[in-house]
């Protein structure tokens, strides 16, 4: 007696395998083959699951942090990806503090990059008690606001390892969750991936030596004033 295997008993449940086949399958079946029987009742329990699932909308922010919890390597393109470099525009750290204030307590950093045509507004929110930190940002075309920057690809980077990914909305605003590390660069793929915007991004954690009155949350790993790309 001949048997399938469970690649050709999968097509079946999903009704994807050729005629001429499905019916001597079906034949198989009806013979009373017990083994065949089982595998083909598991599929259609797995085909069932999946039809029923596929009608439920995953929330964006489940999304977002199954990407950050498996992390992939970055794909290599065939095609050569221009970098255009970025300058620094605004960064929260190097803002004074007001007059008559020793102190003050900033938790997070706010940053504006200008990359060509293009602006990179962005947040970086640590969590209290924690390695996680958000990355909230935005782009948006400063010589030509009406532009969209839908649906771009926005992911962080560390060496060649993607650490988190995400989409900009119709808005040009993203937000991603991740383990903060050192030397990770946020990327934005733009004009069908022909060229790419990368700064870097601060790494925000407690200094267990700072005086008291400092912000430990605030401090930076080191000062960059300027975000340079295709190194």
């Amino acid at each position: 007696m001949k048997h399938y295997g469970i690649a050709q008993w999968v097509d079946f449940a999903r009704a994807l395998a050729p005629e001429t086949d499905r019916a001597a399958m079906q034949e198989h079946l009806a013979s009373g083959c017990s083994e065949c029987r089982e595998v083909v009742d598991f599929c259609d329990k797995v085909a069932a699951a999946g039809r029923e699932m596929a009608g439920y909308e995953v929330p964006e922010s489940a999304v977002r942090l199954a990407r950050a919890i498996f992390p992939t390597q970055a794909q290599l393109k065939p095609k050569r990806v221009v970098r255009i470099a970025a300058e620094l525009i605004f960064d929260s750290f190097l803002v004074p503090s007001p007059v008559g204030l020793r102190a003050t307590w900033q938790v997070g950093w706010q940053a504006l990059y200008r990359a060509g045509d293009c602006s990179v507004d962005l947040r970086i929110e640590p969590e209290l008690g924690s390695s996680r930190a958000a990355v909230i940002g935005q782009i948006s075309n400063h010589i030509q606001p009406e532009v969209e920057m839908a649906d771009l690809p926005v992911y962080l980077k560390q060496g060649k390892l993607v650490v988190a990914e995400a989409r900009s909305n119709r808005f040009g605003e993203f937000q991603m969750e991740y383990d903060q590390q050192s030397r990770i660069q946020l990327c934005i793929d733009i004009e069908g991936g022909s060229k790419r915007i990368q700064v870097p991004i601060k790494r925000l954690v407690p200094d267990k030596r700072s005086v008291t009155g400092r912000a430990n949350l605030g401090a930076p790993a080191g000062p960059t004033r300027s975000g340079s790309v295709g190194k």
